[in-house]
């Protein structure tokens, strides 16, 4: 059996830190071009050095995708920038462009190259074709199923590697190849800027009554009919491996830090027990499944994995996240009183009970006892967020846990 890498997203250097910290073999950011997440934070080159070293001190490698469809104005300045990863070092780069391929194969040929999901790649010749070219790896189409993928690495050297998402957000259109942000808003998703027209409420309108719409039923809230379930398959960790997969991929560039580690610490814990024993893993299903849904999520699909979707699995659903669990911070410190340091990120009051989330998969009840600011102001709430706050808690967290707390209802 081949181990798998849990591959976890990092929209920013804080977030990076937070799925090293939570479990992550691997992570994958964006610069600042090139990159299929435009309006993520992404990162400068001098914060990519300093996430670099935080993860090679870990031993947790960094891809950086550079996963746009080029034009010819993009061409010289995307060879500077490859050639700047040479000097950086990440571990690999994303690529779906056959010129931004070669381009990287010429100004970074010290760097693996790793072909993006953006490229189409659904069948074990176009596999062959790109290791050919000297990609290490290759993202399988969301839209192929297990046993697709099985015939693939039945049909492919074996020491290439597939990677595959196995959760977050799913696209309505083929891999991820979409032209109605652009056709909308003139925002190019294939360029890195897609403003989620599929996430949009749509109606019907007939030619001769303008302005006369007709809705398709689907629930009180609206009609969503491009917009799909997210994907999870934290049941299904056999069956990944079973595949072949190399590399487990959680979708989600966008995502709080709290998203990020609620999703890499629960898919560690289950590989994790998988490899002691499939008994052990099937045993904490309820713990996977509870831990999962406390950050921000759609209802859950297994996507293509299984055959075609159908309503069971993947019917399109209204675009309202749900939300189990609000991210209050991170604990930056603990001071010499024993008090925890951190940049709060949601309004929380003295009295509340909250939890301290531990990379090892320990929720600890902790309550709220005092909060101060800077100046050593005491204060009753803190409703403002980014403003850095002392914590007297009555259970003393670690630098490097998480809080959060129930949303309230």
């Amino acid at each position: 059996m081949r181990k798998p890498e849990l591959l976890v997203p990092a929209g920013s250097l804080e977030v990076l830190k937070v799925a090293v910290t939570y479990g992550a073999d691997a992570v994958y950011l964006g610069g600042e071009a090139f990159g299929l997440r435009a309006k993520a934070k992404n990162f400068s080159p001098d914060e990519m050095r300093q996430g670099i070293a935080f993860a090679h001190e870990r031993g947790v490698k960094v891809y950086v995708t550079a996963n746009i469809f080029a034009h010819n104005y993009d061409l010289e300045e995307a060879a500077r920038y490859f050639r700047e990863l040479s000097e950086i070092g990440p571990d690999a780069v994303l690529i779906s462009d056959p010129g931004m391929f070669l381009l990287a194969k010429e100004n970074c040929p010290n760097i693996e190259i790793h072909i993006s999901t953006q490229a189409n790649n659904t069948n074990y010749m176009t596999y062959r074709f790109w290791w050919e070219m000297g990609a290490k790896r290759v993202v399988s189409a969301r839209e192929l199923s297990l046993s697709e993928l099985k015939e693939i690495r039945a049909n492919i050297p074996e020491e290439m590697e597939i990677e595959s998402f196995i959760h977050g957000a799913m696209c309505i259109s083929y891999s991820g190849r979409c032209l109605l942000s652009n056709y909308f808003t003139g925002r190019d998703a294939n360029r890195g800027e897609c403003t989620h027209p599929c996430r949009w409420k749509y109606a019907v309108a007939e030619e001769s009554r303008p302005g006369e719409y007709l809705p398709i039923e689907e629930n009180d809230r609206g009609t969503y009919i491009f917009n799909s379930k997210d994907l999870c398959m934290i049941e299904y960790l056999p069956e990944l491996m079973d595949a072949g997969i190399d590399s487990l991929k959680i979708e989600g560039r966008m995502k709080t830090a709290l998203y990020v580690a609620t999703v890499a610490r629960t898919y560690r814990k289950a590989i994790d027990d998988y490899l002691k024993g499939e008994e052990v893993y099937r045993s904490n299903m309820d713990w996977y499944h509870s831990e999962i849904r406390k950050c921000t999520y759609r209802e859950f699909s297994t996507g293509f994995y299984f055959g075609k979707p159908n309503e069971e699995n993947q019917i399109y659903d209204a675009n309202t996240y749900v939300s189990e669990a609000v991210y209050l911070g991170c604990v930056e410190e603990i001071d010499e009183r024993g008090f925890a340091r951190i940049e709060q990120k949601n309004k929380f009051l003295v009295g509340d009970d909250i939890e301290i989330m531990k990379p090892n998969g320990d929720n600890i009840t902790t309550n709220v006892v005092e909060i101060f600011g800077e100046d050593g102001s005491a204060k009753q709430s803190a409703p403002h967020p980014q403003e850095k706050l002392y914590l007297h808690l009555s259970v003393i967290p670690e630098a490097g846990d998480l809080l959060r707390a129930s949303e309230r209802k």
